[in-house]
């Protein structure tokens, strides 16, 4: 039996049924190896952003260490870990691209919080580089407000500590596999992000 090892086509409407079969079952073992591709993107931010006190990949397991000693559930735990992720490849974005990488395996409020945590994080220094530090207030009555406030006043913005002492990567690795190995949400069944 000869085995398939590309597709057969050029543009995507030629493809036969052969050709989405195996680039679905290549599709399959690369989203399974995500949680390896993803502690590896962590490990590289310890190379990232000079200037502070710590690394972003000790910020962020600052961040995962506070989460879980406020006893956080997993997701958010894993949250707090993966928040800063975007950091690298989207610095003007990057809370929208690491709450786009969680977004199919956690519940909607942990989505919304790693999104808006670069908006709300900004109570504690904007004023500083003369932005609004009030700018969050427009979701003031928003469902998620207190956990967006809670993640950033208790887990973000404390985590820049170099006495702290965090758990090491290896600690969350487990919570990590467990949850970017998980089957995506259903969005019908998660609700609104709203």
């Amino acid at each position: 039996m000869n085995q398939m090892t590309e597709v057969s086509f050029r543009r995507m409407d030629q493809g036969t049924r052969a050709d989405y079969a195996f680039l679905h079952r290549q599709e399959q073992a690369y989203i399974t190896a995500l949680p390896e591709r993803l502690l590896e993107a962590l490990r590289r931010l310890d190379q990232s952003i000079a200037g502070y006190q710590v690394s972003r990949l000790e910020h962020s397991l600052q961040s995962a260490s506070r989460a879980e000693a406020d006893g956080a559930d997993i997701e958010l735990i894993v949250a707090a870990l993966i928040h800063d992720l975007g950091d690298d490849l989207a610095p003007e974005n990057h809370s929208q691209m690491a709450a786009a990488i969680i977004r199919p395996y956690v519940r909607a409020e942990v989505t919304w919080i790693v999104e808006m945590h670069g908006v709300f994080q900004m109570k504690y220094f904007a004023d500083k580089v003369d932005l609004n530090p009030d700018e969050r207030e427009r979701w003031r009555s928003h469902k998620w407000f207190d956990g967006c406030e809670r993640f950033c006043r208790d887990w973000d913005q404390m985590s820049f500590d170099p006495s702290y002492p965090s758990k090491p990567l290896g600690h969350f690795e487990p919570m990590l596999r467990q949850i970017f190995s998980r089957p995506p949400f259903d969005p019908d069944i998660i609700g609104d992000t709203a």
